[in-house]
This record gives structure tokens, sequence and C-alpha cells, in this order.
């Protein structure tokens, strides 16, 4: 593998799942722990990333969504499939932003729903299903994350009422705080929490602990979460501690 793809490879898994050591950077390329570390040194010496004990940390912020669509996406359609079984024909779903409701998106082709979502990708994905009546509120476009933000979009969730919600995480805390890596996004997805019946986080194991600055909610506002077995064993306690039912995909 070259050089130039390795390098773009370690910094698309350092942004979409955080903190990595060299040794599931090796793993993961399926090249040896000294032709990681001469990648992170070169990667750091161009300002890319920072090198911290045993591995390497990207600073946070904007993902392209392409860039985070294409990891670990067995995980994320496991996920998927295993909140799309919990939805009824008929019924009103709220798609948060993320890669993930995107995977669920794709899961519900031929059913007769409404879904209201900030999400242009399941907009995309689902604008031809003629049996979904799909809602988006307006709002201001983030190009790179392709959603909608903004105090339009927040009035508009604040009219709305959906059956459930399928909330996207940047990550949880070890107390069941749900984060998220981007200030912008938060109001929206406390409106949406706010116009829902039902709560539903959708985390692959990756996101215990995750990463991000803002707090998004605890998880009292939570009513399910979806995630795979990988699952930090501590968190997952919390969380059902809390009163969350934790589905396992």
């Amino acid at each position: 593998m070259l050089a130039e793809r390795r390098h773009q490879l370690i910094l698309r898994a350092l942004r979409s799942g955080g903190p990595a050591s060299v040794a599931d950077l090796s793993s993961e390329l399926g090249v040896s722990a000294a032709t990681v570390r001469r990648d992170l040194i070169k990667l750091e010496e161009d300002g890319l990333l920072t090198r911290v004990h045993g591995g390497a940390v990207v600073e946070e912020g904007d993902q392209p969504f392409a860039e985070v669509a294409e990891v670990r996406v067995a995980e994320k359609d496991a996920v998927a499939a295993r909140a799309a079984e919990m939805i009824e024909d008929g019924q009103t779903v709220l798609l948060d932003i993320g890669t993930t409701a995107y995977r669920l998106a794709r899961q519900l082709h031929g059913r007769r729903l409404t879904v209201i979502t900030s999400n242009l990708v399941v907009y995309e994905e689902l604008a031809e299903d003629t049996g979904i009546e799909l809602v988006l509120p307006g709002g201001v476009v983030r190009r790179e994350y392709r959603s909608l933000v903004g105090f339009l979009t927040e009035d508009s969730l604040r009219q709305l009422h959906a059956d459930w919600l399928f909330l996207g995480t940047s990550g949880i805390r070890p107390g069941g705080q749900v984060m998220d890596t981007t200030v912008v996004e938060v109001p929206v997805k406390r409106a949406m929490i706010a116009a829902a019946e039902q709560v539903v986080l959708l985390a692959d194991g990756t996101k215990f602990p995750g990463h991000g600055m803002a707090k998004v909610c605890g998880p009292e506002e939570l009513d399910v979460v979806v995630t795979n077995a990988s699952a930090d064993a501590a968190t997952v306690a919390a969380l059902t501690e809390a009163g969350v039912k934790v589905i396992t995909a």
C-alpha cells in the first residue's frame, strides 16, 4: 500500500473513531507497527495529527460525510437493521444526522412511513420511494456533513411530533451522557428529542466512549440504545441502571 493511501486511511480512522493505538492502526492497515510509527511522525510533521503515548489523535472537527460513511459499515448496518425492526408501518420517524441514520434509512425502503429528517443524505436515499412521506425542516446547509442546522431547523422541529427519534452520537461518556463534536448540531438534536415520543440512540461499539465536547443529553432522556456486542460493559451497565433499554445488534 502506498504511503499516501496509508496516511489517508490513518486520518480517516482517527477522525471517525477517536484516538487509536499503533497496534490498532497496524492491524487495521495490515502493515507493521514500525511503518505506522513512521507514518505518524510524518503526519505530525505536516500538522495533521498529534502523537500520544502508544498512538495518535486528531483534533475534533467537521468531517466530510463521505469519509465517515465508509468506516465500520458492517457494525452500522447491524445496528440499523435491529433499529428498523422497532418501527411499524404508519408511524412517523425522525432521523438524525450521521452515517448510522443513513444506514437505517436504507432499511426503510418499501415501508409506509413518514420520515422527518435534517439529514440530506437520508432525503436523497428515500426521495424516490413513494410509500414514504418525507418532511424536511428549513435551515442552513452544512455542506461537508450534508445536514440542515440553525434556528429555522429548530423552529420547524418544535411544530412536529414523531413516534420515534433515531439519534446519532460522536460518543457516550461512562455515565451515559450523549456527546457531539459539533456545537451547531446540538440544538437541533435537542429539538428532535423534544419532538419524539421514544428516543433511540444508535451507537456502534466504538462510540463508547467515542469523542465529543458538547453534551446533547443525559441517559434520562433516552429510552433505548442500540449498539454492538463490543460496547463498553461499564457504560452499558450505567445506561441500564438509568432505565435505558440496551439492545445488542
